[in-house]
This record gives C-alpha cells, structure tokens and sequence, in this order.
C-alpha cells in the first residue's frame, strides 16, 4: 500500500508525516543525540506506510535534522546551519560585482534598516567598546586579521537588535562577508579609511543623528564597488 498521495488543504502524505514527527520530536522534548521510534512504531503511530515514513525521514535528513544509519536508525542532530551556509558557499570562491551588490545590498537592509533599535539600547559602554574593536582592527598583522575586527564591528552593532535571527544570518553569510572586506583593502586603507569611516558611524550614534547615521553607513558599505570594473553592456543595450 502506498499512501504518499495528496490530501486536498493538507499537502502530500509525506508532507504530513514530516510535520507530525517534528510535532513528535517537540512534544516529547526530544534534544540532539535522542532517537526516534522505528519505522514500524512511526507507521503504526502515524497509520501510514513504510514508504511514507522513509521518504519523510529522507526530507528530514536533508533539512538537516536527522541521521538514518543501517541498524541504527533515525537519531536527531542539528545540521540545519551547514545546510543553510552550503547556499553561500558558492559564493565565496570569486566575489563578482552581483555577489557584491546582493550581500552588501541586504546589509544596507538590515544595518541601516534597524538604526531606531541600535540607537535606543546603545550605551557608553557599548561605545566604548566598538571604539577599542576599531583599534584592534588598525594594530592587526594583517588585512585578513583585520576584516575579522572588521565584521566584530559591525555584529556588535547589530547585536544592539536583541534580534538571535538576524546574528545567525550574519553567521552563515560571514564568509561571503569576510571576502568582500578583503576585497581591494590594504593595511593603508583600514588604517585610514575603514578606521575613520567605523569612528564617523560612532560619532552619528553618539550624538543621536538619524541622517548622518544612514549616509554614513551606506557609503562605508558601498565603498569596496569601485574596485569592480564596469559590466561591459550587453549586444542589445543603447548607448
């Protein structure tokens, strides 16, 4: 018998059972490194068929939820942000003028979109505090070691939210991040321009000024373009 068919408002069979054993998984408060019930008990429990309850473990597989192994069965585990950072990955490799302007373009979303929040739960302390993450940046041995303080920086900032989403999108996104503040940076550059452009930011915060906050931050967040070459126009584009 084979039930993996459709039900009308309901999804698909298999659709189903995947919620129903999260559903399971929440309501006996199973944790990372629990086991699930067998195949035949998620059958008998879920009145479903074997292939049912094999094709929704493969989607929870996927998802990163679970591990099925041969006589061991289904454990649960938390894979769930590798699955998310394989998304990035391929952009990691060689940063293009679209890679740039889709992560920077996000960011400009989330740091200059969340300025009400930052700027009503930051303290002297806080400031205080970015201050000395902008001078462990200028003393770094290297432009790699100094994109690190770099990203502190700004995760700093943002941490201002209280928003736990958002920090995890940073920390999937961080090594596309990474790379584009590498990009075209030399010791010259971070101790001059990253390091003024960071204390411009602070001193907008500090004094409470919305505007210069925005413009500030999208022109820090901006700069790294001029180091991309012009797209040539395509055969059909007027000049």
């Amino acid at each position: 018998m084979d039930d993996t068919f459709d039900i009308p408002g309901q999804g698909s069979a298999v659709d189903q059972v995947v919620a129903q054993i999260r559903e399971l998984i929440d309501t006996d408060g199973l944790t990372v490194g629990d086991k699930l019930p067998t195949e035949r008990e998620l059958c008998d429990r879920f009145a479903t068929s074997r292939n049912t309850v094999r094709e929704a473990m493969r989607m929870l597989k996927a998802y990163g939820i679970v591990d099925v192994r041969p006589k061991v069965g289904a454990t649960i585990i938390d894979e769930r942000m590798n699955r998310a950072l394989d998304i990035f990955s391929f952009n990691v490799a060689e940063i293009s003028r679209r890679t740039f302007d889709d992560i920077q373009g996000f960011r400009e979303l989330i740091e200059i979109g969340t300025a009400l929040a930052i700027f009503d739960a930051v303290t002297p302390e806080v400031l205080a505090k970015l201050r000395e993450i902008n001078r462990q940046m200028v003393q770094a041995r290297s432009v790699v070691e100094a994109s690190e303080f770099d990203y502190q920086f700004h995760i700093e900032l943002i941490s201002l939210t209280g928003n736990r989403s958002i920090l995890d999108v940073y920390g999937i996104m961080k090594p596309v991040i990474l790379r584009i503040m590498q990009r075209g940076k030399t010791r010259r550059i971070i101790e001059g321009e990253t390091y003024r452009e960071h204390e411009g930011i602070l001193h907008a915060i500090e004094e409470a000024d919305h505007l210069a906050y925005q413009y500030l931050m999208r022109t820090h967040l901006r700069r790294g373009l001029a180091t991309f070459t012009e797209e040539a126009p395509g055969p059909d584009s007027k000049t």
